[in-house]
């Protein structure tokens, strides 16, 4: 991915505080049945929601359930430096329409993601672990800009490590989400990340250069990245 396609305000990304273990023990994911759901109950204080992501899974309420715990057979990563960018959006963005930053608006970043008409998964318990995590240093958003200082779209997740996990994204105006998806792989790189974690494989987040691989290798190459000596 070409450097700098869109300029960054990094000046608000807090930086991870220390925080207690966990008071849950996670199965192992291998156990996920075929739906990829490994486990049921716990909570959403951060030091849960770092467990899990530590442990191959994340948090995806369904229904009236908030605390489930999942791993998929096929896991979505993005690599540092294979982010595919249309000759389109390389264009918009060479062209300044947007600007972006970095935890100036983590709430109304997730807030965005969470107002969906088809309904959504980010419940209230979760959305009240994820911003406990953010005043914690861990979770970040990407907000992106208009040139008239508008919020257009963004994405929230969160590192450890080597790895990002990326959550969701939203926009209101076409190519900000894909804009806040550059901007955060720009950042990874800039900063010796490994890669961007985005889930579950979706043919939009395919065509942008996400990779599928079994849980297995997934699971075998999470601590190398996460244990490495680097912040978002």
């Amino acid at each position: 991915m070409g450097a700098g396609l869109i300029a960054i305000d990094a000046s608000a990304t807090r930086q991870p505080q220390p925080l207690p273990a966990s008071q849950w023990t996670f199965p192992d994911p291998r156990s996920a049945n075929a739906f990829g759901l490994v486990a049921r109950g716990g909570d959403f204080e951060p030091a849960t929601l770092l467990d899990a992501y530590r442990n191959g899974m994340f948090p995806w309420p369904h229904g009236e359930e908030d605390h489930l715990w999942f791993s998929p057979e096929l896991r979505a990563v993005i690599p540092a430096g294979r982010l595919h960018i249309s000759r389109r959006l390389r264009r918009t963005l060479l062209q300044g329409r947007f600007t972006a930053s970095i935890d100036r608006e983590f709430e109304v970043v997730m807030s965005g993601c969470a107002n969906r008409e088809e309904g959504t998964w980010i419940t209230p318990a979760y959305q009240d672990g994820f911003r406990r995590l953010h005043e914690l240093g861990w979770a970040h958003s990407i907000e992106v800009w208009t040139r008239d200082g508008v919020l257009a779209g963004g994405l929230y997740g969160l590192a450890i490590g080597g790895v990002f996990f990326a959550e969701s994204m939203f926009h209101h105006v076409t190519d900000a989400s894909k804009a806040a998806m550059v901007a955060l792989l720009q950042r990874v790189e800039s900063r010796g990340l490994l890669l961007v974690d985005v889930q579950m494989p979706t043919p939009h987040l395919e065509r942008m250069g996400a990779l599928s691989i079994p849980r297995d290798h997934y699971l075998a190459s999470l601590p190398r990245a996460l244990n490495l000596n680097v912040l978002f």
